[in-house]
């Protein structure tokens, strides 16, 4: 690796700040670039600023880069995207599958993302199509766009702890899924096809699982046959606290996976859902509605153990 110039150097030691721009008229040229230059195992948080444009690569934020910041111009002109999916083949001769196909990755402690978007652009039936993988613990999105078609989100990492607020999530089946802890604040969550939209894979002993608070459930037209979740993993756990339903989703709500026995152990539950999708006296009879007692437990701060995001 070349030595960086002085310039940045300057801007990373003393602003702790960094400009990512497609035409050179930034510090950096690719976003990947910017990351590799934050010091390893910093308490300090490194913002990397990402002029508009559409900036066609993968995103690793590796174990110890943490305290990374990155802000885009806007979400909708500030784009990252690129197409691996299940089958693709790398250059080495590797398969690609799920765990390996995000277009970001995110295994580094207490990243944030605000104002750009996150795509997967593989084809609409290629199969499993990660746009963001997150697996570093206190991970916060704000304004946020995440699109792609199958398995969009993967909220991924046991335990780890993660935020998503004002967000727009878009995809077809399982697009919000994995084993965090994860909480998604006042966030459209857009349909594209008949299909499923959480599928949590939560271990026995974490409470929460997939946490839909205040959000608002849409879909393209013609989409009418919409469930809220399937338990991916025996306990899988998800929430819809006081979100609007729009009228594709279907009333008994939740599937077992061609599973019965994940009936008996799978924890769906929500809270006065609202709009032409919220039949709560139709739901699967396996899944909860909550009572304001319950429900109260379920705010950010409670389900993240009093942590402050962002």
């Amino acid at each position: 690796m070349s030595p960086l110039p002085i310039c940045v150097l300057l801007s990373l030691a003393i602003g702790h700040r960094v400009t990512v721009a497609p035409d050179g008229s930034g510090d950096f040229r690719s976003i990947q670039a910017a990351v590799n230059a934050i010091p390893y195992g910093s308490d300090t948080t490194y913002t990397i600023f990402i002029k508009k444009g559409i900036y066609h690569e993968r995103v690793l934020i590796a174990p110890g880069r943490d305290h990374i910041s990155l802000v885009g111009e806007s979400e909708d002109s500030t784009v990252i995207t690129y197409g691996l999916h299940t089958g693709s083949v790398l250059a080495p001769g590797d398969t690609v599958n799920t765990w390996v196909s995000a277009t970001c990755w995110v295994e580094g402690y207490a990243f944030h993302a605000e104002h750009l978007s996150i795509a997967n652009d593989a084809p609409l039936n290629a199969g499993q199509a990660v746009a963001l993988e997150v697996s570093g613990s206190r991970a916060s999105f704000d304004h946020c766009r995440l699109l792609g078609n199958q398995d969009v989100l993967f909220c991924q990492g046991p335990g780890t702890l993660q935020y998503y607020k004002d967000c727009y999530i878009e995809g077809t089946t399982d697009f919000v899924f994995g084993a965090a802890t994860a909480v998604l604040d006042h966030c459209e969550i857009h349909s594209l096809r008949d299909s499923y939209i959480a599928a949590p894979s939560t271990p026995a002993d974490s409470r929460y699982g997939i946490v839909f608070l205040d959000c608002r459930l849409t879909a393209d037209p013609g989409v009418t046959k919409v469930f809220l979740g399937r338990p991916w993993r025996a306990h899988a756990a998800a929430a819809y606290i006081r979100c609007t339903m729009g009228a594709h989703i279907l009333p008994e709500g939740w599937n077992n996976w061609k599973n019965p026995a994940r009936e008996k152990t799978a924890r769906f539950s929500e809270f006065r859902s609202t709009g032409p999708g919220a039949a709560p006296g139709k739901r699967v009879g396996w899944s909860r509605q909550l009572d304001p007692m319950e429900a109260a437990a379920y705010t950010p701060d409670k389900i993240l153990g009093g942590k402050t995001l962002f």
